[in-house]
């Protein structure tokens, strides 16, 4: 980098060693970010970083965390307050899911369910907005979901905090430069339901998204302001209705993807 040329932006990714989180990494280093990836995996996490650098000269830092444990997740935290080390977007997206019912997992699996999508969520936010706010610049990116809209369970719980808080800090740190975003997917063809032992053909194909698509669509509503990114035509439809379907419809349709 020649003296007089201005430093490439930084984005901090949770979960970027597969689907949705990989294609973030992706993308955000083809535009020019450098990146932060964090993740469980050490030895994916060091592939992916690679692999970004060779095809696009990111520079990726690898933070091995797992987001349940709350001592590893304060080394996040402290990641994104550092202010020697601004970064300049944070992409909550590492995910969790459970295909049981809820009496059939133990407390313990609920509970590392809200630690992740939950509880990880809130303080990485945190940590990424009070040194955001000082700068009057910055972005957080919230992967949700469709599921909040709909009688899912706890996952569906759990999304609908990522929501509801991604729209109130959307609001309220907006005035002050720092934009925030709940991004909620639908159906995506990433590794998330072959981890939970769940076929694609349990799920009608139309329903199902391409991970690229999605975050070329959420990157736009991000530049674009919004406070909550809808993928596609067909999902957008979902949850506009979502509201005016009976009850016992949704009870029918959350059924979907769990066999």
């Amino acid at each position: 980098m020649s003296p007089t040329s201005a430093p490439r932006p930084v984005a901090l990714v949770t979960g970027p060693t597969a689907g949705i989180g990989l294609e973030f990494a992706r993308q955000l280093a083809a535009s020019g970010h450098d990146l932060v990836l964090v993740a469980r995996n050490e030895t994916r996490l060091n592939e992916v970083a690679l692999q970004l650098h060779q095809d696009h000269g990111a520079h990726c830092e690898v933070l091995v965390a797992d987001l349940a444990d709350r001592e590893q997740l304060a080394q996040v935290e402290a990641r994104l307050a550092d202010p020697a080390g601004p970064i300049d977007l944070l992409v909550n997206n590492a995910g969790f899911g459970l295909k049981e019912r809820f009496l059939v997992n133990s407390v313990e699996q609920e509970q590392m369910l809200l630690d992740v999508l939950v509880t990880a969520v809130m303080r990485l936010s945190h940590a990424a907005l009070g040194p955001m706010s000082e700068r009057g610049s910055g972005a957080i990116l919230n992967v949700s979901s469709v599921a909040d809209f709909m009688p899912r369970g706890t996952y569906s719980a759990a999304k609908a905090y990522v929501t509801r808080f991604s729209e109130w800090a959307h609001n309220e740190y907006g005035p002050a430069g720092v934009q925030v975003m709940a991004l909620c997917p639908g159906f995506i063809r990433t590794e998330f339901h072959e981890r939970m032992e769940v076929g694609q053909d349990t799920v009608p194909s139309y329903l199902w998204l391409e991970s690229p698509d999605l975050v070329t669509a959420a990157l736009a509503d991000l530049a674009a302001g919004k406070a909550i990114s809808v993928p596609s035509l067909r999902y957008k439809a979902i949850v506009a209705g979502a509201k005016y379907v009976p009850t016992g419809l949704l009870q029918r349709l959350q059924k979907l993807g769990r066999d």
